[in-house]
């Protein structure tokens, strides 16, 4: 007998071995077409997989957020089809699923082309409509190396030896086309909904080594129905429009160039919006009780190796070798290295005297310049830098107080959010990655304590395994943005390893001396990257309080010029950033240039305005003008203009 459990408490009992598409169908026939996998006890499960055990049955239907996943790693199995049905000879590699596609790499003497996309998806299209039926096979690793090794599919016969020892091996069959996977996979290539879309080429090597075998990648999209395609492929047009890099250029904020790859050349209007966020975040920490330090860049790796950081991160830092002695002998010879984060240094300071529990909660920020070496194809403009400056802070606490300091850093970060125009936010909660320091125990110790201070918080989180640093779980924050990008920015990070590791300690109640809690946080993240997602939500056109120029005063004729003058002068005098535009142009062409600079107010003043003491107010994205009294419209933009939380 085996008896399923289903999610309503139910139970059904079947005689022998049954699968979730027999279930599905017994229990109606819409349930059996929209059903798309199942999840017994927990794990994923082909709907035409044998269940022959008392388990706990869930089916993932197609309108479900989990489904696809499963429909974009389907869709890459059906390109390789389709690909190695239309290029005989072309070898198959790895397909996965991504956050919003698919892709497979390929490795083929010849190159591909993107006019080769329109007879791949005609293929797909038709391999969908044959219907095939998806088997999942059990083979031994010799069977598999065997088969690949004869259909001369070396890279795949290659990489079944590396799957771990004991590990069941599936293959999956699609009428004649097979493919080493894990799985799980839909029941038939028919129930592949067809929207579909094959998106660019790329390259890459064979399991990421620059020294193997060059690969081509086919990157795609799929979703669960044409709507959702097209909305996609429209939030794609709308984010080329928004792209940082094309809007940097054209607003004159920043540039990068081949001498400092990865490094940002800041233009001065992106340093001024530069300035401005990290004068609002220094405002917001001072008023939340932290206490801002500056520690060292160059630092002796005697440090890093005693932090973990050496063994752990060193292929990410940049290192500088120094000759002590001028002489070249070896034992002169000082390995330092470009910190790629703050915290060794903040233990260091917090170790300079004796601190009490009545210390405690210490917050210690540095706006820390960071340096971390990212290979030159993962660059991408401000998003992906190796020289950024972050919002970094530690709290030293005790334990008791981890759970008050969470809900106080919860609450900042999400009113900073909300201030720079970010109101959807998602927490997810990573556990332990397979590389880390400190014991199973000081993990579960440390898992229990974030997760506890979480709820306690009242925030709601998904789990995101293996993901938490390598010294402690952290809770990432998810903004959404304007077009439904999801982007990593803040997170908290308990950690008991790096105290420990360094030698930091308190003085307690009892006068024995403890270890303080570490609660690594940051809310921006890095300000490069965050200033990169701020132009793409605004695709430009900042709020008043971050726009570099906040007002343009053009001038109608040259005989305005010097009240012009005037005009600027007392819109400095009120805090307001401005630039005066006295050219010998026509007053439109100024204005269309000031909208293309997304500047947004301009006071337009000709003769009238100077012998009045007015000006005409034009508002970006408007086309009527406003005659007001300088006093009253320099009155408006000020207020506009108000930094949020300022007194």
């Amino acid at each position: 007998m085996v008896a399923l459990t289903l999610p309503d408490g139910s139970v059904k009992s079947y005689d022998g071995p049954v699968t979730a598409q027999a279930v599905a169908e017994e229990i109606g026939p819409g349930l059996a077409k929209a059903a798309m996998l199942a999840k017994v006890d927990g794990v994923e499960w082909d709907l035409n997989r044998p269940i022959d055990h008392d388990a706990k049955l869930e089916l993932v239907r197609k309108q479900d957020e989990e489904s696809l996943e499963l429909i974009r790693h389907d869709a890459a199995h059906v390109l390789a089809m389709a690909v190695q049905e239309l290029f005989p000879g072309t070898q198959i590699t790895f397909g996965p699923a991504t956050e919003d596609g698919f892709y497979y790499d390929f490795h083929r003497d010849a190159p591909f082309s993107t006019e080769d996309f329109e007879a791949i998806e005609q293929r797909m299209r038709e391999i969908v409509d044959r219907d095939v039926p998806i088997e999942r096979e059990v083979w031994t690793r010799e069977q598999v190396a065997r088969f690949f090794e004869e259909k001369g599919e070396r890279f795949k016969a290659e990489w079944v030896w590396e799957l771990p020892e004991g590990e069941e091996i599936t293959m999956y069959r699609q009428g004649d086309w097979i493919d080493l996977c894990r799985g799980p996979h839909l029941p038939s290539t028919g129930k592949l909904p067809k929207a579909f879309k094959l998106m660019k080429l790329a390259g890459a090597y064979w399991r990421g080594d620059a020294s193997k075998p060059q690969l081509q990648r086919i990157y795609g999209t799929a979703w669960r129905d044409e709507k959702e395609l097209k909305a996609y492929l429209l939030r794609l047009e709308e984010a080329e429009k928004r792209d940082h890099r094309k809007l940097g250029r054209q607003l004159d904020l920043f540039h990068m160039q081949d001498e400092a790859q990865g490094s940002i050349f800041w233009h001065p209007k992106g340093w001024t919006l530069y300035r401005q966020a990290e004068r609002y975040m220094r405002a917001r920490l001072e008023e939340a009780g932290y206490v801002e330090v500056k520690t060292p860049q160059l630092v002796d790796r005697a440090l890093w190796e005693r932090s973990g950081h050496w063994d752990k991160f060193r292929e990410h830092m940049f290192i500088a070798e120094v000759d002590e002695g001028g002489d070249g002998r070896l034992e002169d010879t000082h390995h330092l290295a470009l910190k790629p984060m703050n915290c060794p240094g903040h233990v260091q300071v917090f170790k300079q005297g004796i601190k009490s529990y009545r210390d405690l909660p210490i917050r210690m920020a540095e706006f820390g310049a960071c340096h971390r070496y990212e290979p030159h194809g993962a660059l991408h403009g401000l998003m992906r830098v190796r020289s950024f400056v972050q919002d970094d802070a530690h709290i030293f606490c005790t334990e008791d107080q981890i759970e008050a300091e969470t809900k106080d850093f919860i609450d900042l970060l999400m009113s900073v959010y909300k201030d720079f125009g970010f109101e959807d936010v998602r927490i997810k909660f990573s556990d332990r990655p397979p590389v880390r320091s400190g014991t199973d125990a000081v993990w579960d110790k440390a898992e229990a304590a974030l997760k506890a201070a979480t709820e306690k918080a009242g925030a709601a989180y998904t789990l995101n395994p293996g993901e938490g640093a390598f010294y402690g779980p952290k809770l990432e924050f998810v903004l959404r943005d304007a077009i439904g990008r999801d982007w990593q920015c803040g997170t908290l990070q308990v950690d008991f390893v790096l105290p420990e590791r360094l030698d930091a300690t308190y003085m307690a109640d009892d006068g024995q001396r403890y270890r303080p809690v570490m609660l690594h946080r940051a809310i921006l993240g890095s300000f490069e990257r965050f200033i990169g997602i701020l132009i793409e939500q605004f695709a430009g056109k900042f709020p008043m309080w971050l726009a570099p120029v906040q007002v343009a005063i053009a001038t109608i004729t040259n005989e305005a010029d010097g009240y012009a003058e005037q005009v600027a002068a007392a819109c400095r005098k009120a805090g307001l950033r401005v630039e005066t535009d006295l050219r010998n142009e026509k007053i439109n062409f100024k204005i269309r240039e000031h909208s293309v600079a997304k500047t947004p107010a301009v006071f337009v003043v000709g003769a009238r305005e100077a012998a009045e003491g007015t000006v005409a107010v034009r508002r970006l994205g408007g086309k009527a003008q406003e005659i007001l009294a300088l006093d009253e419209a320099i009155s408006i933009l000020k207020q506009e203009a108000e930094t949020p939380g300022a007194a």
